[in-house]
């Protein structure tokens, strides 16, 4: 195994610091927040398209980066802004490429579903179903190309697992050992059926088991568990041991989408999932019970929060749209 794989071994035995969970609480909060505001926006009309909010499901990424090294790669689906808060995009420039506007990091082109950030190592938001995840097993492989001891995190839902192409990609990765971490965000329900009535076996980490892939089933609502299973996936992946699952057991509070009522589960369901696994409400019973922060500490940081979301909200609502020239550039690379 190689050192940076052993020393990433041991950060996920090491215990986690006052600082780190603190760092965790902000880093959720603000994509609670952030995702809060955008459906707002959406409401009035202020962002088109398709928006797909990660309200309730924030532990899974920020748990994943808090493992991650510099070097290593990020891809995902259309459920995408948590994931480019917790790379480190500005939320500016995030915002405003919500509503279309020509400061958002795809020039107000990209919307909800499709932005990248090559200077994070983001690599979108993808509105096709599972696609992401042979490009992501193709940015392991240029980890494994260029030799830059990083690995990617290719994240995907219990929906798009019934998809042929992951199954492909699993082969692949397996077969040359490439540098990827698999992370199936189980939220229950795909679209709109449940995962008991769309997936034969209900342990979806042991899909790759015929390809000889490791799989572990993790608790997506609390963080510190989501980084302690992502240190060591990253650091077989990272020792040269190939692919890795991480099945996070999760949920979204909201619809599918925006314009998903989410009739197919009760409003009961809902309520005990928040009340009893709120991952920042977790987090935020732990910082207290420890003494680690105090009740004036935690509305400190909720008000810095709010200020970083009325901020992005304010320059996104006063970036100018793009110009329609705008549609003809950014659509073909000369090699």
């Amino acid at each position: 195994m190689a050192k940076s794989a052993t020393r990433a071994a041991s950060k996920a035995a090491a215990p986690v610091s006052a600082q780190d969970l603190i760092q965790y609480y902000r880093d959720m909060l603000l994509i609670r927040r952030f995702e809060e505001k955008a459906g707002q926006l959406y409401g009035m009309g202020l962002i088109g398209g398709f928006c797909h909010l990660y309200i309730g499901q924030e532990a899974v990424v920020v748990g994943m980066q808090a493992a991650a090294e510099p070097q290593d790669s990020v891809i995902t689906s259309y459920r995408d802004h948590g994931h480019m808060l917790a790379c480190g995009m500005d939320p500016k420039g995030v915002m405003a490429e919500l509503t279309g506007r020509r400061g958002g990091y795809s020039k107000g082109k990209g919307g909800s579903m499709h932005m990248f950030s090559r200077e994070k190592k983001f690599y979108g938001g993808h509105g096709i179903v599972a696609a992401q995840v042979p490009i992501g097993t193709g940015l392991g492989f240029a980890h494994k190309y260029s030799e830059d001891n990083g690995v990617n995190m290719a994240y995907f839902g219990d929906g798009a697992l019934n998809q042929g192409q992951v199954y492909e990609s699993f082969n692949m990765a397996a077969l040359w050992k490439l540098p990827v971490v698999y992370v199936i965000e189980n939220n229950q329900y795909a679209m709109g059926t449940s995962v008991a009535r769309s997936a034969a076996g209900l342990k979806l980490c042991d899909r790759g088991a015929a390809y000889g892939i490791p799989g572990q089933q993790v608790d997506g609502m609390d963080v510190v568990k989501v980084k302690e299973a992502a240190a060591m996936a990253l650091a077989h992946a990272r020792g040269g041991d190939g692919p890795f699952i991480l099945e996070m057991n999760t949920y979204r509070y909201r619809g599918h989408s925006m314009s998903d009522p989410a009739k197919y589960r009760t409003k009961e369901e809902v309520a005990k999932m928040r009340q009893e696994h709120d991952p920042i409400d977790r987090l935020r019973e732990r910082l207290l019970s420890e003494k680690l922060i105090d009740e004036a500490g935690l509305k400190n940081i909720d008000r810095e929060i709010k200020d970083i979301v009325s901020l992005a909200t304010e320059f996104a609502q006063s970036s100018p749209e793009p110009d329609p020239s705008e549609m003809w550039t950014d659509i073909l690379v000369e090699a």
